[in-house]
């Protein structure tokens, strides 16, 4: 995958690498990136020599019929990790179990914390759950990761990228072993993941926003859908107020 989908990139859209000496040769560690676009996850590991595992949802993997199969292999090539979200907690507790397995053995975890797409370009609050706990759980140092105009390469809902240079602007790793154990401590976890933000703020230049990119996104939403609401009523009122204004015809 690093040869064909890694170097195609490379080749296709030339992206920019800084702090790539930040990345150790061998050994685990945890990249929390901010996420902009669902091609960060290609970019990331294509401009890297070592795998970076990824985690994704079980569906994925598990699709029937040729496009399932071929979709499962595709997922596995590019080193995402199927997680099942089903269960009390859902995919929290799959992606830190599925994090402290990928520290264990050795290798590079990349996670969001934000937990999903950010819906404006705009930086926003880091959930506390997985990062926190799985860099204090294992002992393993953060590196922060930002991504530069992935978003304007492919925006949400877009299938077709846009030909342009995405940027990639690695961190110094942050060692947060003075926390080890105390993945039970929720004000530590807020503490841990609120460094973590801010360096990746720091590294990509973005406006901060202290809320969640969840909750942002459902403002988003339900803005949308009152406006089409009230675009719908508006219309009908200015059908109503033409149909009004039409002089009657005379009787015959």
């Amino acid at each position: 995958m690093k040869f064909s989908i890694g170097g195609s990139l490379k080749l296709a859209f030339r992206p920019w690498v800084e702090g790539l000496e930040h990345i150790p040769a061998e050994g685990p560690a945890i990249l929390a990136s901010n996420h902009l676009s669902f091609s960060d996850s290609f970019f990331l590991p294509a401009v890297l020599d070592r795998k970076v595992t990824f985690i994704a949802k079980a569906e994925y993997f598990t699709s029937p019929g040729v496009k399932g199969r071929l979709t499962a292999a595709f997922f596995k090539g590019v080193g995402q990790l199927p997680v099942d979200r089903s269960g009390a907690r859902g995919a929290g507790e799959a992606a830190i179990k599925a994090g402290i397995e990928v520290i264990e053995s050795g290798g590079l975890f990349g996670i969001y914390p934000e937990g999903t797409r950010s819906p404006d370009g705009r930086l926003y609050r880091g959930k506390p759950g997985g990062l926190a706990r799985v860099a204090l759980a294992t002992g393993a140092p953060v590196i922060p990761v930002a991504m530069i105009d992935t978003e304007k390469i492919q925006p949400p809902g877009k299938v077709v990228p846009k030909l342009m240079r995405p940027g990639i602007r690695i961190g110094a790793p942050l060692d947060f072993s003075r926390y080890h154990g105390m993945d039970g401590d929720r004000f530590i976890l807020r503490s841990v993941t609120d460094e973590v933000m801010y360096e990746i703020m720091k590294l990509s230049g973005q406006e901060y926003v202290d809320v969640y990119a969840t909750a942002a996104k459902r403002a988003i939403a339900e803005a949308e859908k009152a406006q089409k609401e009230a675009d719908r009523e508006a219309e009908k009122a200015r059908k109503e107020a033409q149909k009004a204004a039409r002089p009657e015809r005379p009787a015959a």
